[in-house]
């Protein structure tokens, strides 16, 4: 199923009945920055998560290295 150009234009014309034109470019910025914060926060997680695995992985290969003692959160000075 596509959309012709017909029902390209009413969808345009309805939003713009709906919202008013002086709303519409808020709300494409909005949209905007919406996205961009979806995308920065799916590539931070995704970052961490390749963190996380390579720490997983390198502990399994290598488990003598391992002391749970250090494992504390230490205070900075």
């Amino acid at each position: 199923m596509s959309l012709g150009i017909t029902e390209i234009l009413l969808i345009l014309v309805v939003i713009i009945l709906l919202f008013g034109g002086k709303r519409i470019p808020e709300i494409a910025r909005a949209l905007g920055r919406a996205s961009y914060e979806y995308k920065k926060a799916k590539s931070i997680i995704k970052d961490e998560a390749q963190e996380l695995k390579s720490a997983i992985e390198d502990t399994v290969e290598k488990p003598e290295q391992y002391d749970p003692s250090k494992d504390t959160v230490r205070p900075e000075n």
